[in-house]
């Protein structure tokens, strides 16, 4: 009997045992790309298509805007079982449609007849080519929801995790006009945490816009790196503080890493690394720096550094944030299971987008709420 068959007898604790310490659907909008990994045997079978997000909102930040994000769509396939991933490449990261094509069009998942061996998937697709993280992390989303799948359970009891110490979510309003800002805040009236994006200045306009229409929702603040004076960055945190803020996230340039720990030691307020950090070997690095870390897998490669970091975070007395890019169910779901390590989240990727393919996890009372009856990453496709 093969270990996939094995597992589907039901010996699901001996396998946890193994797994958990391990640090209206719309068009594509190009024909599929189909990579079988030159394998004719009983390998892993990989497909992949771009898939183009549909913003609800132009979506603002202090350094550009966007009504678009591209996005690529994973599927891997053993044995007659599915799992799904993605790769989201909002502009900051560096990746592209091309380049994530171009890299998956390169592996040879045919090699391995076993999706279990996630860990030596990561040594190889890190061997073919370094970087390409979004593209890494659609391969590990779609193992993840394949060995689930497997399994039959999803991953968050796959590693032991209760559903229900899954924090409530932030809803994000971007950079705009005082009259788009009041519609987006009525709009997010079933949320609890709002999540403002700042580094322009109109900054304190945008928070007493909000304050006016919901002066009792918590706010966390993103400033996306615009902040550049760290003596005004603290006048802020305190003027934040005063008005029932959380917590700033990156509010100076991540390569700047001195005047962010001068920054942490003052404020009132957490400092919240976001693109300071990427995977685990940042994070250790970052302890003093910043009070806590945001975990996003299209940077962290996925699902299996994203638990490891969390894991060394909270073993390092930081904070943990678990964030998304605009991206649909799939990858948001994913991030979810990692939901219950987090004392923070912000998972609203999906809900920003406007053709979506999947239905996953939900916002409950603005609380992560995972499917009980979806094993995987927790999504059926639309």
């Amino acid at each position: 009997m093969d270990r996939r068959n094995f597992i589907k007898t039901g010996v699901l604790g001996t396998l946890s045992a193994m797994v958990a310490p391990s640090l209206a659907a719309l068009p594509v909008v190009a024909a599929p790309a189909v990579n079988n990994g030159g394998s004719t045997g009983n390998g892993l079978a990989m497909r992949f298509f771009p898939y183009e997000l549909q913003l609800r909102h132009a979506f603002n930040l202090a350094k550009y805007s966007r009504t678009t994000t591209p996005d690529v769509q994973v599927e891997i396939t053993i044995d007659g079982i599915t799992g799904y991933g993605e790769a989201s490449m909002p502009p900051y990261l560096g990746e592209s449609v091309e380049s994530v094509t171009g890299f998956l069009s390169r592996l040879d998942l045919g090699q391995f007849n076993d999706p279990f061996r996630i860990e030596e998937i990561h040594e190889y697709m890190d061997s073919v080519a370094p970087g390409n993280n979004a593209a890494k992390a659609a391969v590990d989303i779609a193992l993840h929801d394949l060995t689930g799948k497997i399994m039959g359970q999803p991953w968050h009891k796959i590693w032991g995790l209760d559903a229900a110490k899954a924090p409530a979510t932030s809803f994000t309003i971007g950079i705009d006009t005082p009259e788009v800002v009041r519609v987006k805040v009525a709009e997010a009236a079933p949320y609890k945490v709002l999540k403002v994006k700042m580094g322009l200045d109109n900054d304190k306009e945008l928070v007493e816009i909000i304050r006016d229409c919901r002066p009792e929702v918590p706010i966390c603040v993103d400033a996306n790196q615009g902040w550049t004076d760290r003596e005004k960055a603290l006048d802020m945190c305190h003027w934040l503080a005063e008005r029932g803020c959380l917590f700033v996230e990156q509010p100076m340039a991540k390569e700047n890493i001195d005047d962010a720990a001068w920054l942490t030691e003052r404020s009132p307020l957490p400092i919240i690394a976001d693109e300071a950090v990427k995977r685990l070997g940042d994070v250790a690095s970052l302890k003093g720096a910043y009070d806590g870390i945001n975990i996003k897998l299209m940077k962290s490669c996925g699902m299996h550094e994203a638990y490891q970091m969390a894991t060394l975070a909270r073993a390092l007395g930081m904070k943990v944030m678990l964030g998304c890019m605009t991206e649909t169910s799939c990858a948001v779901s994913a991030a979810a299971q990692l939901a219950p390590l987090a004392e923070y989240a912000d998972l609203d990727g999906n809900l920003l987008i406007s053709n979506d393919r999947f239905d996953g996890m939900k916002i409950v009372d603005g609380k992560i709420t995972l499917p009980k009856d979806v094993s995987g990453i927790g999504v059926r496709l639309l």
